[in-house]
């Protein structure tokens, strides 16, 4: 259990505040406009058939559960370490990616905001400055402030109302961008849009971080479960507010995935360049620093967490004062640092996209065990206290176990998998792909190699 480090409590409001700067991802609201007009159907479909279920497993395995292993410490207690590692690797390692993803937005959104073109060596450098401060940050008690939550979580739902407002207003001045109709409403079911679908999975992920923050919480068995659910509800209206505003802007067509919200306010406002653009873009960057240290408390705690019990490396058991766990911080730096050296040599050139995809790739598989993991737990662990219970017979249970978990893993294989066999789109996609195989297997050489260990100092105590 982790040091308390603020003496005062925060209320459910607070709490609130706390998951929709976890949770809501300002930059993902371009990827959700380029499924086009069906993303409004998507958000709706998703928001009951993954968010509600989620959120309420999400609710009773936080309370009945608390602490820092989060997902990991639920998979451990139904199915073992071995697959408890597994989760811990994957959701850890998709952390530097999406940092790296992040970072490869800065210069073109420094661009964008002020027309000074940057070259290759710039865009380098201010990556990597991305990166060490997001970094630094993590090794410092402000990481675990809820001031710099509330802070981030206000300019998020700012930008998203702001974007949603502008693209409304502009629609009805001068039309819209993008063609609504009631039959355009309907999902097409075509390849490209289908792999987008895993962004807006990806945008209602992250409520167990709020759980790590039991210890700061007055009523935490009443917080958790309103905090996820309200904050889930809000969270899944501004999403769908901010994407329809974008494509009221852009037509679908040319949606930038990486830069489509300063690419909404430029076509708005009828600048590439201006002062309010420049506002935009600042505060725009700045929700992504809140967003990588925001997801830092529960990353690396439960990396720290996995580590004190031998499924990850030793080196991710280091922690530093204030019990901030400095080797899985330092780690984050250096992968992330890694990915942005050898970007240049990945034929795609879409550098957020390609990060972005693989991290959502790892973040994904994260999850899928946490589904039958709930329905196994409520089987032997029958008599554990639950301070919050998802209410309903076993077939219902299972209902909402099984429901999301077969959601995540088709959004998996509409994303890893190549949409037609284009030298294009394989170009795009395969790396990718590629990428997460590897990344598996090293997580897998990673396990062993900790079983291993552990095995030859269990027979070196004996002997």
């Amino acid at each position: 259990m982790r040091k308390k480090q603020h003496p005062k409590k925060f209320h459910l409001f607070e709490a609130v505040l706390s998951v929709i700067c976890v949770v809501l991802i300002t930059e993902a609201a371009a990827p959700v406009a380029a499924i086009g007009t069906s993303q409004l159907f998507w958000q709706i479909f998703l928001m009951i058939g993954f968010l509600v279920p989620f959120g309420l497993i999400t609710s009773e395995l936080g309370t009945t559960y608390p602490g820092e292993g989060g997902l990991y410490d639920w998979v451990v207690r139904a199915y073992g370490h071995k697959w408890g590692g597994r989760v811990s690797w994957c959701y850890w390692l998709n952390f530097p990616i999406w940092m790296a993803s992040l970072a490869a937005m800065f210069p073109k959104i420094i661009t964008m905001a002020t027309g000074v073109t940057i070259d290759i060596f710039g865009s380098m450098v201010i990556e990597l400055a991305f990166v060490w401060i997001v970094t630094l940050i993590a090794f410092t008690p402000i990481c675990d402030s809820i001031l710099l939550l509330k802070i981030t979580a206000v300019i998020k739902v700012f930008l998203a109302l702001f974007i949603g407002g502008l693209g409304i207003y502009g629609a009805m001045k001068h039309g819209m961008a993008t063609n609504y109709t009631l039959k355009s409403l309907l999902p097409t079911f075509d390849l490209k849009s289908l792999s987008f679908i895993s962004v807006v999975i990806f945008n209602f992920l992250g409520f167990e971080v709020i759980c790590t923050m039991i210890d700061d919480m007055e009523e935490p068995k009443k917080q958790i479960p309103g905090a996820i659910i309200l904050g889930g509800l809000v969270i899944a209206g501004i999403y769908i507010f901010s994407a329809f505003g974008i494509s009221a802007a852009i037509p679908v067509g040319k949606i930038s995935t990486s830069s489509g919200l300063i690419d909404a306010v430029q076509i708005m406002t009828g600048h590439k360049t201006s002062v309010l653009i420049l506002i935009v873009s600042v505060l725009f960057l700045f929700t992504l620093f809140g967003n990588m240290v925001s997801w830092s408390m529960g990353v690396n705690r439960m990396a720290a967490y996995a580590a004190d019990r031998k499924d990850m490396p030793g080196l991710f058991a280091q922690r530093g004062k204030h019990n901030i766990p400095t080797g899985a911080v330092g780690m984050n730096g250096i992968v992330a640092s890694f990915l942005i050296f050898i970007a240049p040599m990945i034929p795609n050139k879409d550098m957020f996209w390609s990060f972005f995809s693989l991290n959502l790739i790892l973040c994904l598989l994260s999850y899928i065990p946490v589904f039958p993991a709930f329905i196994k737990l409520r089987k032997i662990d029958s008599k554990a206290e639950r301070p919050f219970k998802v209410r309903g017979n076993d077939f219902l249970l299972k209902v909402t176990a099984y429901v999301p978990m077969t959601l995540l893993c088709i959004a998996l294989f509409f994303l890893a998998v190549p949409t037609d066999l284009k030298r294009e789109t394989l170009i795009s996609t395969l790396p990718v792909t590629s990428g997460a195989i590897l990344a598996v297997i090293l997580g897998e050489i990673v396990i062993l190699c900790m079983k291993s260990k552990e095995q030859k100092e269990e027979v070196r105590q004996k002997s």
